[in-house]
């Protein structure tokens, strides 16, 4: 009784006593588990972020066109239109850095595969390659072949640390995925997981719906959450006692990310940045992707709902877009600078909100999936922190070798597993005619253990002409079926 006197008081001074409408009719366990979940929940933060969060909703209809202007040549820089002989230099920079241990990599993978028709983590998914390599696997390989290229350059056996933002219900999956694959090879010890948090529902009144009668229904608190996640999980103490100084943060779904790219790593410490963002130039106007840009002087994502048609359309006397900068959560970070943002800025992050379908129990005590949007779900942007850098970089590089999205079915006909395939087909034939080679027919796959970025196969193809299927795998997978 005393426990429920405690819960009572503490959910009326935040109008959310209705939590505990059905408390009577719990068994001991249920009632454990509903205390837990209100615990959990600092009420007088969430009411405050519903009080934020409405406010944007009304806000959202609102046009940033007049606050925008592109960013400035001095943070922008194009690896594309850049001096092979330069870009080299900040490659044996970044290699450096990895070869004396102070680069970690943050991979954001807490989404299900849910719309690609799969029950499992995204990382856990097989597109189809000729390796039939999960996008785990091939991002693990790809931090080996770094370690052993860094090696092979400055003699330092340094390691990537690999810390893997999961959430609640991507967590046990994927650590037994890593298990059962004995790590995809790298140190179990330098694979660090651990859970984004997440945030209750509302509904349109801010009251916080229940999933089932003694269960809160919570959402993950989007990528955003990363940097509290970082704090409260002890994952900034970690870096600290490792020496990890730079971070490469990336979401999973990218199948031709480059994994601790040693050249972004590399420019962004030669510019003392302290945050920068890979960008891709969109590919028309009305691509559905956020743009980096600056508003009112600060740099941040504008998404392309944000800015009318006009706006979108702009073009420089060259003919490219004045808004070009297409953003791909694809993030260099110093250890320090998210340091600052877990202790001073993660409570200034902006509250994102979309109105959802959301199940909920109804005032009946039956469990109901809505056919309209009943609630809200609220989230944080990992790239909402570019405003609060000293010093912000964004790194254009090529589309058709760094940026893949996977997030769709075969059906939907693009970002799904059909146009993955594809792209990392090219790309790899690509490496192989800059070496030398020649690939007749559409499919090549190169292992990540082989080659990182095409380097390293020269002996292999030159003046050879490889008829596909082609698979080249390094010399330790080869006694693979």
């Amino acid at each position: 009784m005393a426990q429920l006197s405690i819960l009572k008081e503490n959910l009326t001074k935040c109008g959310q006593e209705h939590l505990l409408k059905y408390w009577n009719d719990f068994s001991e366990d249920e009632k454990c588990l509903l205390a837990k979940d209100i615990a959990e929940v600092d009420l007088e933060e969430v009411n405050e972020f519903f009080k934020c969060a409405t406010l944007s909703l009304e806000d959202g209809s609102t046009k940033l066109d007049d606050k925008m202007e592109p960013i400035h040549d001095d943070n922008l820089f194009s690896v594309i239109r850049e001096d092979k002989d330069q870009v080299n230099l900040y490659r044996q920079a970044g290699l450096n850095q990895i070869a004396n241990g102070t680069v970690g990599v943050l991979l954001m993978a807490g989404g299900q595969g849910t719309r690609l028709g799969f029950a499992h983590p995204k990382g856990m998914y097989n597109v189809g390659l000729p390796s039939n390599k999960s996008l785990f696997r091939i991002q693990a390989e790809r931090i080996i072949k770094l370690q052993n290229l860094a090696n092979e350059s400055y003699g330092k056996s340094g390691h990537i640390i690999w810390y893997i933002m999961t959430s609640e219900h991507t967590m046990e999956p994927t650590k037994k995925y890593f298990e059962q694959n004995n790590y995809f090879g790298l140190p179990a010890n330098n694979i660090v997981m651990f859970e984004q948090g997440s945030l209750p529902c509302f509904d349109f009144n801010g009251k916080i719906l229940l999933d089932k009668k003694h269960r809160i229904a919570k959402a993950p608190d989007g990528n955003g959450g990363l940097y509290r996640a970082l704090r409260e999980r002890g994952i900034l103490d970690d870096m600290e006692r490792r020496g990890v100084l730079y971070l490469h943060a990336h979401s999973v779904d990218n199948i031709l990310i480059k994994v601790a790219d040693p050249v972004f790593i590399g420019y962004c410490i030669a510019r003392k940045a302290d945050c920068a963002a890979k960008v891709v130039e969109k590919s028309h106007p009305n691509e559905a992707v956020g743009v980096v840009c600056q508003v009112e002087g600060k740099h941040q994502v504008v998404e392309y709902s944000e800015i009318t048609e006009k706006t979108a359309e702009l073009r420089k006397p060259d003919g490219r877009l004045v808004f070009s900068a297409g953003n791909i959560c694809n993030h260099f970070f110093t250890a320090a600078f998210l340091r600052k943002v877990g202790s001073t800025f993660e409570r200034k992050l902006k509250l994102h909100v979309a109105k959802k379908k959301i199940p909920f129990v109804d005032s009946t005590g039956a469990r109901v999936s809505p056919e309209t949007p009943n609630g809200i779900k609220i989230e944080k942007f990992v790239f909402d922190v570019f405003e609060f850098a000293e010093q912000f970089i964004a790194f254009e590089v090529a589309r058709d070798e760094e940026f893949s999205a996977l997030k769709n079915m075969d059906s939907a006909g693009k970002d799904c597993a059909s146009t993955a395939r594809e792209d990392i087909y090219k790309l790899h034939k690509k490496y192989v005619q800059a070496a030398g080679g020649t690939v007749e027919g559409s499919v090549c796959e190169i292992s990540p253990l082989l080659s990182y970025a095409g380097e390293g196969i020269q002996k292999l193809v030159q003046g050879k002409t490889l008829s596909s299927p082609v698979h080249l795998r390094a010399p330790e997978e080869n006694d693979e079926n």
